[in-house]
């Protein structure tokens, strides 16, 4: 590596680590400002097009912004006051299926106790009460960071308000930004960088698209069948397994284990929990064998677990503002070592051309 790709490379990794510190000071009151960049970056394509219709960029702005927001509120006027009548139900049912689960476990205990030696069955049941006790509280340690480190400090109004805002002021400038940002950037790297925005553009834009309409399908048809079935929470349940699932498998099993444990205390019919079990293994099977291959597709490029990863570790790390920052962060990341690895390969250091043989 020459001394000018190794500034070049000291320079980018300084920018990278001073954007963290920036993003990790502010974290609690960028929610709204990135809320507001991430609807301007999806509306924009739109907002061209309406430009080449012959409408003034100001025009559009303001017609995308204003029906985006009517459709959010109309979205929560309908659905918002019966999924938390919904949840206000599971909330008091939540002692009662404890219980149900307590019981079923002690069931399992006691057969386990009969079929196996009393030591290993006292060495089984300690592990999963440590096993258990230890997720939950990684789980409650995460929520504890979501809620301390995010929306807990930001007022909901600031959120509901400066959002439209800011999504007006950056979907007008946008053109303006970009092009500002592009002026920055090295003249020699100008080329390279371009083409490196435009594979994290395509992998980015291609995954919320592909996974927004994934959630959308699944918690229509969660929320339909559980409904059809009879579950009284079915709705809430539904809606939150299905926009639970931009985390592979979390939204399903969660749904499922939510789900499951309400049919068994609302139901006395072993069909009816079992139908409830089986509109979540369908949607499961759906989702991974025919609306990701053909709404995600191979294109984007973003394997689950490194989703997986990158949401934990963004909502550990940040809080709300880390959830949206994680996928677009995997994606830049995943773009710039695929590129680092392809400049690896062409390297003399992979190569061994016109390097001293080793000693």
């Amino acid at each position: 590596m020459t001394a000018s790709q190794r500034r070049s490379l000291a320079f980018w990794l300084i920018g990278f680590l001073v954007f963290l510190g920036v993003v990790w000071l502010l974290r609690t009151i960028l929610l709204p400002f990135l809320a507001g960049l991430a609807v301007a970056y999806f509306l924009d394509p739109i907002c061209d097009r309406l430009q080449r219709w012959g409408l003034s960029r100001v025009w559009a702005t303001s017609l995308l912004t204003v029906a985006f927001a009517l459709m959010v509120m109309a979205a929560f006027a309908l659905l918002l006051p019966l999924a938390l009548h919904q949840l206000g139900d599971l909330v008091d049912s939540a002692p009662k299926l404890l219980d149900v689960a307590r019981e079923k476990f002690q069931v399992l205990l006691d057969r386990v106790n009969q079929s196996v030696d009393p030591n290993t069955a006292n060495q089984i049941r300690d592990g999963l009460a440590s096993s258990f006790g230890g997720f939950g509280s990684w789980i409650a340690g995460v929520l504890t960071g979501l809620l301390s480190s995010g929306l807990a400090l930001l007022n909901v109004l600031s959120l509901i308000f400066l959002t439209p805002v800011v999504a007006f002021f950056m979907l007008r400038d946008w053109d303006g930004f970009i092009a500002r940002l592009e002026s920055w950037i090295p003249r020699n790297q100008v080329d390279v960088v371009r083409s490196l925005a435009g594979q994290i553009d395509d992998i980015l834009a291609a995954w919320v698209r592909g996974v927004a309409l994934v959630c959308v399908l699944l918690a229509t048809f969660y929320a339909v069948t559980l409904s059809l079935i009879g579950l009284k929470v079915g709705l809430f349940i539904g809606i939150f397994a299905g926009f639970l699932s931009f985390v592979p498998f979390v939204g399903a099993v969660g749904g499922l284990i939510l789900a499951v444990g309400m049919a068994a205390i609302e139901f006395d019919d072993p069909w009816r929990i079992a139908a409830v079990a089986a509109v979540f293994l369908v949607g499961q099977a759906a989702e991974g064998n025919w609306l990701t291959p053909m709404l995600v597709g191979e294109k984007v490029d973003l394997h689950p677990v490194a989703v997986i990863f990158a949401l934990l570790a963004g909502g550990a790390l940040f809080g709300f503002v880390g959830l949206l920052l994680a996928v677009p962060m995997a994606a830049v990341i995943g773009v710039l070592t695929r590129y680092a690895i392809q400049q690896y390969l062409k390297s003399q250091l992979y190569t061994g051309n016109d390097l001293p043989p080793p000693v």
